[in-house]
């Protein structure tokens, strides 16, 4: 039995997997009727969604299955103290998969340490959320025919931007394929993206902070929100949220190929002048998105079926750091959780650099 906490827990064979499976349901839907009949799946939501949602919950209705759960963190034992780690032992009693979002980073990975049954992070605050990740794949291959070779700009928020995260890191595994990240100095790519996946790897990328000067080169255009509820300072949400705004203007100078996503709920970035424009996919991402996590449910759900076991972490090893350091990020899950251990993974022990293991937050540790 596994978990879907970040999308590199699936290898690339699993990901061109999920993108057949998904796209037989599209082609062969009343196949998959009767797949999850008898199983249920539980939606932790304890933070406000639409799409990802009702995305979940349609995909195992589909499938024959049923669903329980909840849309708020109010209407939750947590309001009265309750941990991630019971709440995820307390719903394993109950259901057969969790989907879980949740504003505090590595909430879902600290429900899956805890769980006996599957968990798939339905997004933890600005960190991961690998099922868009798989709904965008989805889109690109079936838009482009490819998920490589090609030249993909991500513009707006790309530092609390989770989406973005995600897909850079998926799309780190395919040949030649470039970035353009595109932002205002102030939302710029986290260091552990930028560093620890691109330069990692060797992708190529460009930083501009002119949308203009690239649409032109671009195959994709991913558009982002600026997120306000991930800001502390409101006056500096209030002078970046229209920096980017894709009009049908814009669209002019792009390539007629062009795909235009946008993860959604978007507030003015896209013109809905644009969504007539046959290169907006952003709806068709959302239907994309529900036969991914259709599949997703399906693979999880038949692994767990065939090996119900759970895996060890290897969180205890002793190369990582246990209790050593403290997590500087405020938004990281252990400066809620009671008494989890805060863990730090070597990413260069020789300059004393360590990550969260929930949340990526770096920090330096010198064992003098």
């Amino acid at each position: 039995m596994r978990s879907v906490i970040d999308i590199l827990d699936l290898t690339v064979d699993e990901i061109d997997e999920l993108i057949s499976t998904a796209e037989d349901m599209i082609e062969n839907p009343s196949a998959y009727t009767e797949k999850c009949k008898g199983k249920k799946l539980a939606t932790l939501f304890f933070e406000p969604s639409t799409r990802t949602r009702l995305s979940f919950e349609a995909a195992m209705l589909e499938m024959g299955g049923s669903v329980i759960g909840f849309s708020q963190a109010s209407s939750t034992s947590t309001t009265k103290g309750e941990t991630i780690a019971d709440t995820s032992k307390v719903i394993s009693c109950y259901a057969d998969i969790i989907a879980m979002r949740h504003p505090k980073e590595g909430a879902p990975f600290v429900a899956s340490l805890n769980a006996s049954i599957p968990v798939i992070n339905a997004g933890d605050g600005g960190h991961c959320h690998p099922t868009q990740t798989l709904a965008d794949l989805l889109t690109i291959h079936r838009e482009q025919g490819r998920l490589n070779n090609l030249v993909i700009g991500f513009c707006g928020d790309l530092k609390y931007g989770r989406t973005v995260h995600s897909l850079i890191s998926a799309l780190s595994r395919y040949e030649n394929v470039t970035i353009i990240l595109i932002s205002p100095e102030e939302l710029k790519l986290p260091g552990y993206i930028k560093y620890g996946v691109i330069e990692k790897c060797g992708m190529k990328y460009v930083e501009t902070d002119d949308l203009d000067e690239v649409i032109g080169d671009l195959d994709i255009l991913y558009m982002t929100r600026v997120q306000g509820e991930r800001f502390v300072d409101k006056d500096e949400y209030l002078r970046l949220r229209d920096k980017y705004i894709l009009t049908a203007e814009k669209m002019k100078s792009a390539k007629e190929s062009m795909s235009v996503l946008h993860p959604l709920p978007r507030v003015n970035e896209i013109s809905v002048k644009v969504d007539s424009d046959p290169r907006a996919c952003y709806f068709k991402q959302v239907y994309n998105g529900k036969f991914m996590r259709r599949a997703l449910i399906l693979k999880l759900l038949s692994e767990a079926a065939q090996d119900p076991k759970k895996k060890e972490s290897d969180l205890y090893n002793s190369e990582n750091l246990i209790n050593v350091i403290k997590c500087p990020n405020s938004a990281c899950i252990t400066t809620t959780e009671q008494e989890i251990d805060h863990i730090f993974r070597p990413i260069d022990k020789a300059k004393g650099i360590y990550r969260c293991a929930y949340c990526e937050a770096k920090e330096k540790y010198f064992n003098n």
